[in-house]
């Protein structure tokens, strides 16, 4: 009895349980069908990125208060300027860890700047002072070159901007884009100092951006953070901040990567969770922004990869197909956006 009662229930409850099932079937081929590799938008040049990223790099160390930092500063205004963005500055003085002034520049340059519907896309341009995770302990107190662990997102910035401008003016889309170059992150507390780290000393020029926003500001849609966007084997996994904050924009993104054909470089898995520029533009600014960087699972060295704050983090460690992948996802987000 209780056999037959059992076979009459689901035969009752098939055809639920039947359109369940293709509902579920339905939206997983609209989802695949959505990821197809579909690139949309100009080609990204993995050399030109390159190029900018040495560029920075003959500069010199970038770290604050330095000949380097005030030289890169203006190059960087000057290379927005020549793609034809419009390009302000935010300047302050900031306190570092050890009380030290900072005398910190955030670069903001704009496409369409009159348009309210917007788009920012941000990194940071100073470098470490200290190479304080080198293998080496006589090289913990020297500064780093910062190919990666800073040129690598202001170069993907750069080659957007002069690829997508044409573009943009030609079509007329209504899309305002904002890349802001944030000032002294990279002045967290190092791992010799005999002092406690409770994450507020890095992000510095994001914090004061977050907490003084510009004239002129407009409410953005979203934002991209791009962090150590070119080292060798990279892969760029879901973010915890990104995750807790905006995870449609993870999704957007993610997505956008598989789109345009580099779906190998952004896995569908979590990593960690990092205090990064993103964090103050998240928490104080209200700005749902989510972070491009890698996380290397297997490297002993750091999570970040084997470079990260060491002498090893020169041009000599880029890949310019990480570069792309990157430059080519954002892009593919900016003209699926349109």
């Amino acid at each position: 009895m209780a056999t037959i009662v059992a076979i009459i229930i689901a035969l009752i409850a098939y055809p639920s349980i039947n359109n369940i099932l293709h509902a579920g079937t339905d939206s997983q081929q609209n989802e695949e069908e959505m990821e197809k590799v579909n690139p949309v938008g100009p080609a990204f040049s993995a050399d030109s990125a390159y190029a900018f990223v040495k560029a920075q790099c003959n500069f010199g160390p970038r770290s604050m208060n330095t000949q380097g930092h005030e030289q890169c500063k203006q190059w960087i205004i000057d290379r927005f300027q020549q793609l034809g963005c419009s390009v302000t500055t935010q300047q302050a003085d900031l306190k570092g860890y050890d009380g030290t002034t900072l005398h910190a520049t955030n670069i903001i340059a704009s496409i369409n700047p009159d348009i309210t519907t917007r788009i920012l896309l941000c990194a940071h341009w100073d470098s470490r002072p200290w190479a304080d995770n080198d293998p080496d302990s006589a090289n913990w107190r020297k500064p780093i070159l910062a190919a990666n662990d800073a040129a690598s997102g202001v170069a993907v910035m750069l080659e957007i901007a002069r690829v997508i401008m044409p573009h943009l003016a030609e079509t007329k889309i209504p899309l305002g884009i904002d890349f802001v170059c944030f000032d002294a992150e990279d002045w967290g507390t190092p791992q010799w100092a005999n002092v406690a780290d409770e994450g507020n000393t890095w992000a510095l020029g994001a914090q004061y951006f977050a907490n003084n926003l510009p004239n002129g500001y407009k409410d953005w849609r979203y934002g991209i953070l791009l962090d150590m966007v070119g080292g060798q084997g990279s892969r760029f996994y879901r973010e915890g901040i990104s995750m807790q904050y905006a995870p449609e924009v993870v999704k957007k993104v993610w997505r956008a990567a598989r789109q345009a054909g580099f779906g190998s470089f952004f896995p569908k898995s979590d990593g960690g969770m990092i205090t990064d520029d993103h964090v103050p533009l998240n928490q104080i600014a209200n700005i749902p922004v989510i972070d491009i960087i890698p996380y290397y699972p297997d490297c002993q060295q750091s999570s970040f990869g084997p470079t990260w704050h060491t002498i090893a983090d020169d041009p000599q460690h880029i890949d310019p197909q990480t570069l792309r992948a990157v430059g080519q996802t954002v892009i593919q987000v900016i003209f699926t956006e349109c």
